[in-house]
């Protein structure tokens, strides 16, 4: 039974995949003047003059390696080779080493500031294009901006990594993300998204000292982001790790749980393993509060204002479907299964766009479909749903 379950899932997600999310960004996000358009809204418009985002385009370079690693279809690989040039000739600082954060629709600089978790996607894209090309240019690049996250960022006083810094790393007073994010030195989301392109690197590149911190960074997620009462990740830290919010992210918790895995995994150290299982159940069986009756993943709870954020973003229903089936894969515990393909079906029936390509940013909690935010831009990109697809083809 559950046999062919897997297999119509596995079926389907192929489609999506190769019809849905795919063909979109090679047909609507392919700049005639070089690279990729910097945005297109919910209602499917390009926006003349919008800023390119290096996150955008690290995880376009991600997305089509992988596909192209997978798939061989020379389609991938021309996207993968376009994306990876944006990266190198574009965004990359050739004085100061680094990622610049955006550049102007022309392709120029914008705004040079070096925020870690932008360095560490365009880690994870040319760390990619490596494993599906075998091009040492790209895998030169990575190792070059894993040592300036290592020179620059690292904390090897107090333990971890910092935010951001300016285009000359130097201390920067806005260390935030994005403007919904507090204002804090450490945080959950870079640290995880610095363990998610090192545990690819490492996959190229069986360096030492990558092997040690991607240990010491699975480390400071069980001994200083989790909670170890509720089993929720915290989000944002002092320079000493304080917790300073207390907000829940259930996409956040069963991206974690899986991506830790990923790293232990890629690191073959069965005891390792043996103590990161229960932990990783636990973050995921927390993560599970937030599910809905329709399958779908709720946002976020601020624990202090007591508000809770009920809308289902594609990105959180992306990871639940990975998270829980990882779960299941480990315990064959046939409620995970359950979990994952009820949280697809949702999906299937609210998310994915049938006629415009691609999925919908969000749906509210009385089923309304987000048309305000973009369809392709800063944060809407390729990346999570294109990564569901591809990890439940490898996996089954």
């Amino acid at each position: 039974m559950n046999e062919n379950i897997i297999t119509t899932l596995k079926s389907e997600v192929n489609e999506t995949l190769l019809d849905n999310i795919l063909p979109y960004w090679i047909e609507k996000m392919t700049d005639v003047q070089g690279g990729f358009y910097g945005r297109i809204d919910g209602n499917d418009n390009h926006i003349k003059g919008a800023d390119k985002g290096a996150i955008l385009n690290a995880r376009i370079l991600w997305t089509f390696s992988a596909a192209y690693r997978l798939f061989k279809k020379p389609e991938y690989l021309q996207m993968a080779t376009r994306a990876k040039r944006v990266i190198i000739n574009g965004f990359f600082d050739k004085e100061f080493g680094g990622i610049y954060w955006s550049l102007k629709d022309n392709g120029e600089p914008k705004d040079t500031k070096k925020q870690i978790y932008a360095i560490g996607f365009a880690i994870y894209g040319l760390s990619e294009y490596y494993r599906a090309t075998s091009d040492t240019e790209t895998l030169d690049y990575a190792i070059s901006l894993f040592e300036s996250i290592e020179k620059y960022s690292f904390d090897n006083d107090k333990n971890g990594y910092c935010e951001a810094l300016t285009r000359e790393w130097n201390e920067i007073d806005d260390m935030r993300l994005s403007e919904k994010d507090a204002n804090e030195r450490k945080t959950m989301n870079t640290h995880l998204h610095i363990l998610e392109p090192y545990t690819n690197l490492y996959r190229v590149w069986k360096d030492e000292r990558l092997e040690r911190q991607i240990r010491n960074l699975i480390d400071i997620f069980t001994d200083k982001i989790l909670d170890k009462e509720t089993s929720h990740l915290n989000l944002f830290f002092d320079d000493n790790w304080n917790s300073k919010y207390r907000i829940v992210s259930y996409g956040h918790d069963i991206e974690a749980s899986w991506l830790i895995d990923e790293a232990v995994s890629v690191l073959e150290d069965k005891d390792l393993k043996n103590k990161i299982l229960p932990i990783i159940k636990k973050i995921a069986d927390a993560a599970s509060q937030g599910l809905t009756t329709k399958g779908s993943m709720i946002y976020e709870k601020n624990l202090e204002k007591g508000t809770t954020d009920r809308d289902s973003h594609w990105w959180v229903q992306a990871e639940t479907v990975i998270g829980y089936l990882n779960m299941y894969q480990h315990t064959n515990d046939d409620a995970y299964l359950s979990k994952a393909i009820k949280c697809w079906e949702f999906i299937k029936n609210n998310l994915i766009d049938y006629d415009n390509g691609e999925w919908y940013w969000s749906i509210s909690d009385n089923g309304e479909v987000n048309r305000k935010d973009d369809k392709a831009g800063f944060w809407k990109c390729p990346y999570h749903n294109g990564r569901m697809c591809m990890e439940i083809i490898e996996r089954f």
